[in-house]
């Protein structure tokens, strides 16, 4: 589904992503993980169309992508969702969801003046299908609240929901654990694992929740100064040596070694 090569993403003489390859397969969950500063989140917005790479490409579907702007990749099915949610405060959950899909009719004047029925009538689909995604997130009971005082938690599902108005191809989802308590965590892992399998998402989720990562994905990617560092199972990534040593500062010989 996504092919990254050779990826270079500099910011002055820092070098965010430093020469990063990898493929995220189409129906997985593919974990990707790293201490703070590895490059997780830039890498995120680089594929995602936020920033233009220094150099290297990406590939959706084998079509290259590199450099296409956010709404241009949104029409192409890749989606991603934020570590604090970007949703529009002043509107309800069932508003917010009605308002991703693109070009609604309503939004051209003309329409609005002279086709009101054809409008109105796709509103109603809208709302229907926005119903369909609250009682899939099982949250009928916020569907009317306006979303700017939903918890943390709810504010995941309500992005998480809005990704399935629109037919998304890969979502990227970025720290949706974040600040959530485990009870709702679980309701959003639930939600995940249903989308991938009986809907067929891929996402690709950044994460420092072990277990969260555990239960959902496969693969994952652990990334490092900026690039690939390990790539397997979560108990193969979370015993590689490697990796211990780029989370703690230390791997398994050397703490033997001062035993």
């Amino acid at each position: 589904m996504i092919r990254v090569e050779d990826l270079h993403m500099h910011f002055g003489g820092i070098r965010a992503v430093d020469g990063t390859s990898l493929e995220i397969k189409k129906g997985s969950i593919t974990g990707l993980i790293g201490p703070n500063g590895a490059g997780k989140t830039t890498l995120f917005n680089v594929v995602a169309g936020h920033y233009k790479p220094t150099s290297g490409k990406v590939f959706l579907d084998g079509e290259d992508v590199t450099g296409l702007p956010p709404h241009a990749l949104f029409g192409k099915g890749l989606l991603r969702t934020f570590q604090i949610a970007h949703e529009f405060s002043t509107l309800t959950v069932r508003d917010n969801l009605m308002m991703v899909p693109p070009a609604q009719s309503g939004e051209r004047l003309w329409s609005a003046w002279f086709h009101g029925k054809q409008v109105k009538a796709e509103e109603e689909r809208l709302r229907e299908k926005a119903n369909d995604v609250i009682k899939f997130l099982e949250i009928p009971h916020v569907a009317d609240e306006m979303a700017g005082n939903l918890s943390g938690g709810q504010k995941k599902l309500l992005e998480l929901g809005r990704t399935m108005m629109v037919d998304a191809k890969i979502v990227f989802l970025d720290e949706v654990g974040a600040g959530v308590n485990r009870t709702l965590l679980n309701t959003i892992g639930d939600a995940i694992l249903r989308l991938n399998q009986e809907r067929g998402y891929t996402f690709c989720m950044i994460e420092h929740d072990m277990d969260f990562i555990g239960r959902l994905c496969d693969p994952v990617i652990c990334m490092a100064e900026g690039k690939v560092l390990a790539e397997g199972t979560a108990d193969e990534v979370k015993s590689n040596e490697q990796v211990i040593e780029a989370y703690l500062g230390t791997g398994l010989k050397n703490k033997k070694a001062s035993a």
